[in-house]
């Protein structure tokens, strides 16, 4: 018996290990079965499946008749299809340019006889020997599954594409907590830039507590500025990606996933007018269903699980408004001031010719704070102002505001008509010309012979 079939026996044996025990009634063992054709189970080689109910009684039946023998599957004895002379030599196209992939080995003999195995047989050839190897000759890198060992040891940061609300496309920036899968900060927002990422990282932040570290990819808004302030105030250590390998990423991308399949289609369904509205739905969703659900890796509800490894520190929100707060290094002019894009402060004459950082709201630039080495050297006193904020802090663009139904100029023509009709009384309109209208004035016919 080789190790595949023994496996597949072992697992079909965990399966129905409890649910065939003598001693379980009919009922129990009913409702064991159940139980287990109810969910996805790992398999022999890691994969997930699902086992029906009539299969499982079938090998609680095979194993009282014959034992743990009788659950081993009967080997395949069908022959090899393919020539053993057309094997060895893919073999040895590939070992002879390492670089060569299993399309291009199955092109080349193809071409030189005019028939060829499918690319798959030839990958299955090349595994099997050990010479899957990448394009430029190197074995492909093995990546072990990663789980933090504890909640708010890692957060994940990504953004998702999605639907067009408002008129304008909507982005989801999220943060997943490696360990619990639970959603630590989610935001959505009109643009995929720093001020939409700060918004979900500051919720995240203010409800679930300050983590080691945030692992990020290297967006134009992972890499900004703004979010390196608020890690080094923090204290939390932030990781980004190497370009062309986004191992690590796969339970935000998991998330994602769902979030399409569950709450998407829902949206779709459902239609969604505001910004307001998608991220007060999304709420609602991630807090009272995906945060609840029993998680197909973790076995817990990810809300349940993060809990469990509480109490986390949260950050008092004075320290949330210094992280939060945007800063640039700007060079002290001989007449005592600062420019910071178009508006000019005053600053303490000392600092003359010195390159200070002036610490700021990106959405006030009419105040900044002005520090040196690190050191408070007040505030800057504005003396031109051309410019309230950041040019990255664009705000969500306004909710139309709601109608009141009220059409004013069908008022007006309504009120008009009465007026005339109160004023006819018992005249009579009829001899009229079609070119005269009650309440205007007649207009002359310019084409007619009548002086």
């Amino acid at each position: 018996m080789d190790d595949r079939r023994r496996d597949v026996a072992l697992f079909r044996y965990s399966l129905i290990r409890e649910a065939a025990d003598p001693a379980l009634t009919k009922a129990e063992r009913g409702r064991l079965v159940r139980a287990l054709a109810a969910r996805d189970h790992t398999g022999p080689r890691g994969e997930r499946v699902r086992v029906s109910r009539n299969t499982l009684d079938r090998w609680i039946r095979d194993w009282r008749a014959g034992g743990f023998e009788v659950l081993i599957p009967a080997a395949r004895s069908a022959e090899p299809t393919t020539p053993a002379a057309t094997l060895d030599l893919a073999v040895k196209l590939k070992r002879e340019t390492p670089g060569r992939t299993a399309a291009q080995v199955t092109e080349i003999i193809a071409a030189a006889e005019g028939w060829a195995p499918s690319e798959r047989t030839i990958q299955r050839l090349f595994a099997r020997l050990g010479l899957n190897t990448r394009p430029d000759g190197t074995p492909p890198v093995a990546f072990g599954r990663f789980e933090a060992a504890a909640p708010n040891d890692r957060w994940t940061g990504d953004a998702l594409h999605g639907p067009v609300i408002g008129g304008h496309k909507a982005y989801l920036f999220a943060f997943i907590d490696d360990h619990s899968r639970a959603i630590a900060g989610y935001r959505w927002g009109h643009s995929e830039d720093t001020v939409r990422l700060e918004a979900a990282l500051r919720h995240g932040l203010g409800s679930r507590g300050i983590p080691r570290s945030i692992y990020v990819d290297n967006g134009s808004a992972f890499v900004a500025a703004p979010l390196l302030r608020v890690c080094a105030v923090l204290g939390i250590r932030l990781v980004h990606s190497r370009p062309g390998r986004p191992e690590g990423r796969g339970k935000i991308e998991r998330f994602f996933r769902t979030v399409r399949d569950q709450f998407l289609v829902e949206v779709e369904a459902r239609g969604v007018a505001e910004l307001v509205e998608m991220n007060r739905l999304f709420a609602a969703w991630v807090e009272t269903a995906y945060h609840r659900r029993v998680h197909s890796e973790t076995k817990a509800a990810p809300l349940a699980r993060f809990v469990a490894g509480g109490p986390f520190a949260i950050p008092t929100p004075a320290q949330l408004h210094e992280a939060f707060l945007w800063s640039e290094h700007r060079n002290v002019t001989k007449t005592a001031t600062v420019s910071l894009h178009g508006n000019t402060f005053e600053v303490d004459a000392v600092l003359v010719g010195r390159r200070v950082e002036c610490v700021f709201d990106p959405f006030d630039l009419t105040a900044i704070e002005v520090r040196y080495s690190g050191r408070h050297m007040g505030a800057g006193v504005a003396r031109v102002i051309g410019r309230h904020t950041h040019p990255m802090a664009r705000p969500e663009a306004a909710a139309a505001p709601p109608t009141t139904g009220i059409d004013y100029l069908g008022l007006l023509a309504a009120r008009h008509a009465a007026e005339l009709a109160e004023r006819s009384g018992p005249i009579d309109y009829s001899g009229l010309t079609e070119t005269t209208t009650p309440g205007q004035l007649t207009i002359p016919n310019l084409e007619s012979d009548t002086p």
